[in-house]
């Protein structure tokens, strides 16, 4: 079994679990999430802490360690959640709110309109910033993703729209 399987998940104060058989649902403070366990999977709870363990049969160990990631991550989402900052880096770029999407400037001849899923909420504390947060890991991430990619960072000036932890490499410019 992997490492990661073995580490049993601390399920904090106002977290409530309901397993049955191989469905998880978990409840907190800030929202509810449900998820289905792998059938090699065996789950045991045992008063605040939750236990993974693979079948007698199962020869397949990665997936413990791949189930119990993805059960802590729902166990913190309902708890704490999650967030990702993005900035906007570049002379007139900017995102503004308007109602259920977010209106992106990025140097384009047409303004960018992002529509926000539903689960996910996006917060401009400035004008070049944008803060996602949700309970779901994977959607915040994969909102954070595609508001990335309308423009990517480039390398020579640093321009677009990057992660607030990430940093660019620089390339030096051609030289005459």
């Amino acid at each position: 079994m992997s490492r990661i399987a073995k580490q049993p998940i601390e399920i904090p104060s106002g977290v409530d679990i309901k397993l049955q058989g191989q469905h998880l649902a978990v409840k907190g403070p800030i929202g509810e999430m449900t998820m289905e366990i792998h059938s090699d999977i065996k789950v045991e709870q045992k008063e605040n802490l939750l236990c993974v363990m693979l079948d007698d049969d199962s020869k397949s160990t990665a997936i413990a360690g791949t189930m119990r990631s993805l059960m802590s991550n729902l166990v913190t989402g309902v708890s704490k959640g999650f967030e990702r900052k993005l900035e906007l880096v570049g002379i007139g770029y900017r995102a503004q709110l308007k109602g259920n999407s977010l209106n992106l400037t990025l140097g384009f001849s047409h303004p960018v309109n992002y529509l926000i899923p539903e689960g996910i909420k996006i917060e401009t504390p400035s004008q070049t910033e944008v803060v996602i947060s949700g309970i779901d890991k994977q959607k915040v991430g994969q909102v954070a993703a595609e508001i990335r990619a309308y423009r990517p960072p480039e390398p020579y000036k640093g321009k677009g729209v990057k992660y607030s932890d990430e940093r660019i490499i620089r390339k030096e410019a051609k030289k005459k």
